[in-house]
């Protein structure tokens, strides 16, 4: 959290500076942000897939606008992408590099060795767990535990008063960012309901839509009335199950609303954010090496989407929720399913 509240701390004074020295420091700035390029490399869920991928790119844009920065974006179609396309933008000389995702852990630890002088960023992993804990490489995470709890919270709400027993969760891998989701979902449901069930399952891939599709149609059958998609582009078909069989899905990551009015809300990570703050800060000359970039409620790099016909009636006591996380009254939500 440090790191974060750092990252403003010198990007607010190095603004005041240029303010203060008129035209010729903004030729600087403006000359410094035209040779800064920013590079994505997007996982094997592709830029389409709604969610994770497409923010980073949607935060990379964002940089470029606010900060006139240049982009680079390659989109990985396998994991033997991972190390020749981080070679690749290390190579043009990007001064940032964003690896989008947990799957770059290892080409990531290889990449940064090989070039110590390149900045590198990893989405939803914290620095420490590269191997050799490289010095060049900063995580941005979150506390997806906290989205995962307000989701869970108004799924029991809403499974209470409509006398229903069973939610589940579709999850793309066993990896912390996606059990932070479905561990906080299952805490804040029992909360709001202590009788609630919950099944869940994995795909083993972020991308197949098929696959979650039928692991949602299954939990359906079992009874589940809200699914929970934590599954990228493959999460997708597990909504699409849940509309389907005309029960209520559950986004990740983005807002997800726009799929319908089956969209009882969505889990958000405001990775857009992430992304073009941490160009930001290395702009303005901040980088945290080997440390992480936090995102919480408390800082708004978490919380929840829109809220659909059904979940309306919530709404006041899912803001009380999240304002209890947000004081801390509210803490400990587990990041591991039981």
């Amino acid at each position: 959290m440090k790191g974060f509240v750092r990252s403003f701390a010198v990007a607010g004074v190095a603004a005041l500076a240029v303010a203060a020295t008129g035209v010729a420091s903004s030729s600087a700035a403006s000359t410094k942000a035209s040779s800064f390029t920013l590079g994505i490399v997007a996982d094997t869920g592709g830029l389409n897939d709604h969610g994770f991928n497409h923010l980073a790119y949607e935060g990379s844009l964002e940089a470029v606008k606010a900060l006139g920065i240049k982009k680079q974006v390659l989109q990985a179609t396998s994991s033997a992408d991972y190390v020749p396309y981080l070679t690749r933008e290390a190579e043009s000389g990007d001064k940032l590099v964003v690896a989008v995702g947990f799957d770059f852990i290892q080409a990531l630890g290889q990449v940064a060795k090989n070039f110590p002088h390149t900045k590198f960023a990893i989405i939803d992993t914290p620095a420490s767990a590269i191997a050799g804990k490289p010095k060049n490489v900063e995580g941005l995470t979150f506390e997806s535990q906290q989205s995962g709890y307000l989701v869970g919270y108004l799924s029991g709400l809403l499974a209470k008063a409509k006398g229903w027993s069973t939610v589940s969760s579709v999850g793309g891998q066993d990896i912390p960012s996606v059990t932070s989701y479905i561990a906080g979902f299952q805490d804040g449901g029992k909360a709001a309901d202590p009788s609630l069930k919950f099944l869940n399952a994995y795909s083993n891939n972020f991308s197949d839509q098929t696959a979650c599709e039928t692991i949602a149609n299954q939990q359906i059958a079992n009874g589940s009335k809200i699914v929970f998609q934590v599954a990228g582009g493959c999460g997708l078909g597990a909504l699409q199950a849940a509309k389907q069989k005309g029960v209520y899905g559950i986004g990740v990551d983005a807002d997800q609303s726009y799929l319908g009015s089956y969209i009882l809300t969505s889990a958000l990570k405001k990775v857009d954010v992430a992304v073009e703050q941490a160009a930001a800060s290395l702009l303005h000359g901040h980088f945290d090496a080997g440390g992480d970039l936090v995102y919480s409620v408390a800082n708004n790099g978490t919380g929840y989407g829109k809220l659909n016909a059904a979940a309306k009636p919530y709404a006041s006591k899912l803001a009380k929720v999240l304002a209890e996380i947000k004081s801390g009254k509210i803490k400990n939500i587990p990041v591991t399913v039981k």
